[in-house]
């Protein structure tokens, strides 16, 4: 199971929300450089990057800040927010990005997903924010009302394998992550489910890892010493 360490940016800051309220914001760091260093000295090969503002408007933001950390070679990238369109797609995989993210576009248009996931295979991942079991959009403010998990099974008939099975509820609020979820998507054995949202113990790194969940996104309880990064990704 990959371990993968959160790096949240809003307004070029390195941030963090609670339960994805862009009103509710902690600053963890302005300088990507010491967190990614950080990051590598831990161990870290894999990165989950999220733009924020992007996400919610649609449009490229805090590319000064993005620029600098997908220019790393150390690590694997996967980015997300905000990419509606194939310009982005090749934007971010130009700059260095290895796997990119969509989101509300999947829910908008699944066509376009079916159709990238052809092109790109393996660089295509999905995103899939929940909140009370229906899958959130335009930087988790908007309700589309579909079955999270249904909206999950028809992704992977779409030709989808990646998962970034997020939900909002347990996002940034250090109360644990949604396992009944996570063993229920754990059952569709053709996809990788990435689980992310309110990791805050080791115990339940590990009974992702014993469910075989494909990999877990951690932010809050790294920046806040509830995870050691080190110990996660030995552990994994």
């Amino acid at each position: 199971m990959i371990i993968f360490p959160a790096i949240d940016i809003n307004n070029n800051k390195i941030v963090r929300l609670r339960e994805g309220n862009y009103d509710d914001v902690k600053i963890y760091s302005e300088d990507p450089e010491e967190i990614l260093e950080n990051f590598i000295n831990d161990g870290a090969s894999d990165l989950h990057i999220v733009d924020l503002d992007g996400a919610k408007s649609g449009y490229l933001s805090n590319q000064e800040t993005i620029k600098k950390i997908l220019s790393h070679k150390k690590l694997f990238k996967q980015i997300g927010g905000g990419i509606r369109n194939e310009t982005t797609i090749n934007h971010y995989l130009e700059l260095g990005a290895d796997r990119v993210i969509l989101g509300t576009i999947a829910v908008e248009n699944p066509k376009f997903v079916e159709d990238m996931v052809k092109k790109y295979d393996a660089k295509i991942a999905i995103g899939v924010d929940a909140k009370h079991g229906q899958v959130r959009a335009n930087g988790w403010l908007v309700n589309s009302q579909l079955d999270s998990i249904e909206f999950c099974k028809t992704l992977k008939n779409l030709g989808v394998k990646t998962i970034i099975y997020t939900d909002i509820s347990k996002d940034g609020m250090l109360s644990g992550c949604d396992m009944n979820s996570y063993r229920l998507l754990a059952k569709e054995k053709e996809l990788d489910i990435i689980a992310s949202g309110g990791v805050t113990e080791m115990a339940e790194i590990l009974e992702l890892k014993d469910i075989e969940i494909s990999g877990v996104i951690i932010g809050k309880a790294i920046y806040e010493g509830k995870v050691s990064l080190k110990e996660a990704i030995a552990l994994c």
